[in-house]
């Protein structure tokens, strides 16, 4: 694992690449992303995880939604909630979002994580419906993240929950949707993690 985590840290002006096509296509999602990575990294800091594995973790986080770009515009950036052929379309982003990435030489870790960073602990995810520790490390760690995020995010059809609901629905479904030792972790750290969700200087780069 070692030697293939370092390998991943030489295709920088690639990830930089796949970042900017992600942006290009809709920015509300690349933001989200970055929003996500800033998270992940401070939830592995916070678990004392290796570097490179930290590292790993936050570049799959960064690219965990590049799926989207094979999402039709109509469902991408639909107003209000998908009905039920949409929502199987946009789940379909996490496979196309693996194939896009194994296409690259050594980022078979990373398309794993991306394939399943909408599993969850007790099965009920997609798109393999694994369980526990079946689940990638690096996907039981975004997870939660991105979840994070998607709740204190302004949506067309709700506004942004309050961090103390967040928090809440973390905490009830930690062993359900997340991994104990993550949520648990999380949730001891909550506004160092959460303020993590401020975006770093490159988002404003084609503003």
């Amino acid at each position: 694992m070692g030697d293939n985590i370092q390998s991943v840290f030489e295709y920088h002006d690639l990830i930089e690449a796949i970042v900017a096509a992600e942006e290009m296509r809709d920015p509300h999602t690349s933001y989200h992303s970055e929003r996500v990575s800033n998270m992940t990294q401070e939830v592995c800091q916070r678990l004392k995880l290796p570097e490179n594995e930290t590292q790993l973790y936050h570049i799959a986080a960064d690219l965990h939604d590049i799926g989207k770009i094979g999402i039709r515009d109509a469902v991408l950036l639909k107003e209000g909630p998908l009905d039920d052929a949409e929502w199987r379309e946009m789940q379909s982003h996490a496979l196309i979002g693996s194939y896009i990435l194994s296409k690259v030489e050594r980022f078979d870790l990373i398309a794993d994580i991306v394939r399943h960073h909408h599993e969850r602990w007790d099965g009920g995810g997609y798109p393999d419906g694994l369980t526990e520790e079946d689940i990638p490390f690096g996907a039981r760690i975004i997870a939660v993240c991105d979840s994070i995020d998607a709740m204190l995010s302004d949506r067309s059809y709700r506004r942004a929950l309050s961090w103390e609901v967040c928090q809440r629905e973390i905490e009830k479904n930690i062993g359900k949707m997340y991994d104990v030792r993550v949520a648990t972790v999380v949730l001891q750290n909550w506004d160092a993690v959460v303020d993590k969700r401020k975006l770093p200087p490159y988002s404003t780069r084609l503003r």
